[in-house]
């Protein structure tokens, strides 16, 4: 496992669409391996394959120690309700905004085996998925903020 450099608000790849991975590798194993290590050594609870300069439709969640979620091609297939919370970013560290997200999500996807998986969150495992999965498709928590936090 290796520590990747995280991209930073302003550098063009965060703005771009994520393509679907079609085959799970032994690349994709190291680059799930890497990003784990690379969200926990930066403090985070979530980490987009964008994040670190690879625009494949990958990310992890770790919002409960010890329990990490990696989410391959990742599609959100329901949402309920409504959360007003402060949101930040391991590319804006230090910064934090208000976003308007769904109390609950549910999000399907594939796992490192190729198993296809559905996950319920709620409050800040729901934020997290929608907030890595926004980043697949080229977009910051910074378009969906109501205020700045």
């Amino acid at each position: 496992m290796a520590k990747r450099n995280i991209l930073k608000f302003g550098d063009p790849t965060l703005r771009m669409t994520s393509r679907e991975v079609s085959e799970i590798t032994p690349r994709i194993i190291t680059l799930l391996d890497d990003m784990i290590e690379t969200m926990r050594a930066a403090g985070g609870c979530g980490l987009a394959a964008p994040q670190v300069g690879v625009l494949r439709r990958i990310a992890v969640i770790e919002v409960d120690e010890g329990t990490v979620y990696e989410l391959i091609n990742p599609r959100i297939i329901s949402f309920a309700g409504e959360q007003r919370e402060q949101e930040g970013c391991l590319s804006n560290p230090g910064e934090f905004g208000i976003t308007k997200r769904p109390k609950v999500v549910v999000v399907r996807a594939l796992n490192r085996n190729g198993e296809e998986y559905e996950l319920r969150g709620t409050d800040l495992l729901a934020r997290a998925i929608c907030h890595e999965c926004d980043h697949l498709d080229g977009k910051l928590y910074t378009d969906v903020q109501i205020k700045r936090g």
